[in-house]
Order: C-alpha cells, then structure tokens, then sequence
C-alpha cells in the first residue's frame, strides 16, 4: 500500500467519524456513509470495521453505525477538561479583579 492510499484512507476513517458525529443513538447506514463521503458501500464496510476494531464505532441492532462509548469517552474526558481549565481562568481572572480593587 502506497503513502497517498494511506492517507487517503485514513482522511477517509477520519470524515467516517465526522459523518457520524449527531447520530449517537440512530446510527447511520453503510449507504447514509457511502453517499455522505462519495465511496463505494464496499468502502465503507472495510473502513467500519477497522473502526469497530478500534473500538471507536458499534454496530447498533438496527444495523447502522455509531461512535462507540469509546469514542463518547473520548468527548467527555475532553469536555470535562475544558470545564476544569475554565474553573481555573475563572479563579485567575477573580483574582486578578480582587486585586485591581486593593
């Protein structure tokens, strides 16, 4: 496999979990993806199950495709750090308000 299919593949995987993102709970189907992305259905089959490999999608009951709780604990651990570095800009800038009043 050559470099320029590597990266084409992995720019692909990476609009997959784009393409996925609102979708938690319905999923997609392989075809909602093929079409959404401009790729065979054959395509997406292989990419989604690299994905489900890699523990970031699930294939839901209903037989659509969805980021896994994985994935979801990726956007959390992100969201809750976020919150804490806000926490602390907040406490900076009370500071810095208290002692512009000294």
């Amino acid at each position: 496999m050559s470099k320029t299919q590597a990266s084409g593949k992995g720019s692909r995987v990476l609009q997959v979990l784009k393409a996925l993102r609102g979708h938690t709970i319905t999923g997609l189907s392989n075809k909602d993806l093929a079409d959404a992305l401009g790729c065979s259905p054959a395509t997406i089959t292989r990419d989604m199950a690299d994905l489900i490999d890699a523990g970031l999608v699930v294939k839901l009951d209903n037989g659509r495709f969805a980021h896994s709780i994985a994935m979801l604990q990726i956007a959390q651990a992100h969201a809750e750090h976020v919150a804490k570095l806000q926490d602390r800009i907040t406490e900076i800038n009370r500071r810095i308000v208290a002692g512009a009043m000294n």
